[in-house]
């Protein structure tokens, strides 16, 4: 149980006095929360802090681990460069996480980035300055949040963890993240509405320590709520994963619009009841297969594809294997028409590929869906191709285009209802309708001239617009 101890902490600049100059007053609850906390973990004796921060170093498809000696930053950009911190690294364990990420086939490591400055962010630097207040000499880990889903972070904390219990350390682990910073109309970033139910969700957890309410959030709610802390308090739950733990709820603040929380999750013990990650994957796996009962034709044929290409069938042999397990009955317009068309795969609510085609190239619908289904799953250049174990996880659509129109004006587009299609010259970008955060036509253009690789604002294009018959 070398995990001894979490906490969920902020991270605004100004709780510093040296960037406040006063105005740190307005959240002394939580600057006394955070002081309280950082004694208590001091007093567990830790050997490693190990701090997930989205302001380190972040990508898409990759969980950055700082890989130098040691770690320095101040607060320039705070107008207080006067405010330095530093740290050394445990390297035994940064070593060791990357090779404990590659045996649970995390994308994530130090990266090798020869000639990478390792300054340190304000989302590690201000736990860094309550804590070394108590534990000047402490060896720290840092990390970043990537683009993977919140069950990717939760099993990077379970790597964590594993590594603290393999090489005996008594780890503390600091989640860094601020709630939604979308609660005031007059704060800096406006309001929200999600902004304060995702609070009040939050702190909920907080209070009960319940991970499994944190990993089945509305995936909405989280996107527009403005947070920056859930994905590393996703990470938190993971390294927690099976341990009894006492959450405390220290203090909640929002004065200047942003959300302030301080958490405190003492290790009690071992508790296989909270090993919240199975329980997830039990969930996803039984609306998976709620949703495959009602899947339309093409979608089955679409997942049958992405099955046996993923499960090592190629080519034809997965055309013939997907035929058999639906058992003829393709629809016989499948094998009769043809028409562009494409497929779409996304895992826990985020994209995890899409291929299609403007025009028809091959025989048939049916042989149009195999086609680009084998592509999404595996070729979809943002991406790594799709394994075998994320098959349960994995929900699809299949949208058939008509064929492209051309019109003369930006006013015969509606992007609930019509997809576009920019081309200039050789270049060319296609975005399908009715897509979430879409809302106008500008939005529809803009996007889709950054596909054809156009500036937004890129004039003398040629429009066309298509519809689409969209297939769950």
């Amino acid at each position: 149980m070398p995990v001894i101890g979490a906490v969920a902490v902020p991270h605004p600049p100004l709780i510093m006095p040296e960037v406040g100059h006063g105005d740190e007053k307005a959240i002394s609850k939580t600057i006394e929360a955070y002081r309280a906390v950082m004694k208590e973990a001091a007093a567990l004796r830790p050997d490693v802090a190990f701090i997930v921060s989205p302001h380190a170093h972040c990508y898409q498809d990759y969980f950055l681990i700082s890989q130098w000696h040691f770690g320095r930053g101040d607060f320039g950009a705070f107008r207080a460069s006067e405010l330095q911190i530093e740290c050394d690294y445990d390297e035994e364990f940064v070593e060791a996480l990357g090779e404990a990420f590659k045996r649970s086939e995390i994308s994530g490591g130090t990266g090798n980035f020869i000639g990478l400055s390792d300054p340190l962010d304000h989302g590690t630097m201000i736990p860094l300055r309550f804590l070394q207040e108590f534990l000047p000499d402490i060896k720290v880990v840092r990390m970043g949040i990537s683009g993977y889903s919140p069950l990717d972070h939760y099993r990077a904390g379970q790597a964590i963890a594993k590594v603290a219990e393999a090489q005996d350390k008594r780890l503390l682990f600091i989640a860094s993240g601020d709630l939604s910073h979308g609660l005031k109309a007059e704060g800096p970033y406006g309001f929200v509405k999600e902004g304060p139910v995702f609070d009040a969700q939050i702190c909920g957890i907080f209070k009960s320590g319940d991970f499994l309410k944190l990993l089945t959030m509305d995936e909405e709610l989280v996107e527009k709520s403005m947070n920056c802390g859930y994905l590393p308090f996703a990470v938190m739950a993971g390294a927690l994963d099976s341990l009894a733990v006492k959450p405390q709820l220290r203090s909640y603040e929002g004065p200047f619009g942003v959300g302030y929380a301080v958490a405190s999750f003492a290790v009690a013990g071992e508790d296989p009841s909270r090993a919240f990650g199975k329980a997830y994957c039990k969930i996803q796996q039984a609306q998976a297969q709620k949703k495959e009962q009602a899947m339309d034709p093409l979608v089955k044929l679409a997942k049958a594809t992405v099955d046996y290409t993923c499960k090592g069938l190629k080519g034809d042999a997965a055309w013939d294997q997907a035929e058999r397990e639906l058992e003829g009955r393709i629809p016989p317009e499948l094998l009769q028409k043809r028409a562009g068309c494409f497929v779409t795969l996304h895992k826990f609510g985020r994209l995890r590929g899409c291929i299609g085609t403007i025009l028809p190239v091959q025989g048939n619908l049916g042989l149009e869906i195999i086609h680009n289904a084998v592509s999404a799953c595996t070729s979809d250049p943002r991406f790594d191709a799709v394994s075998a174990a994320e098959l349960p996880y994995l929900e699809y659509s299949v949208d058939v285009l008509s064929d492209p129109e051309k019109i003369e004006s930006e006013s015969r587009l509606d992007p609930k209802i019509y997809g576009v299609i920019v081309t200039k010259g050789s270049r060319r970008g296609l975005l399908l309708p009715d897509l979430d955060g879409v809302d106008s036509v500008r939005q529809q253009l803009e996007i889709a001239k950054r596909k054809a690789g156009l500036e937004p604002d890129e004039e003398g294009c040629a429009l066309e617009r298509f519809t689409v018959v969209r297939h769950f």
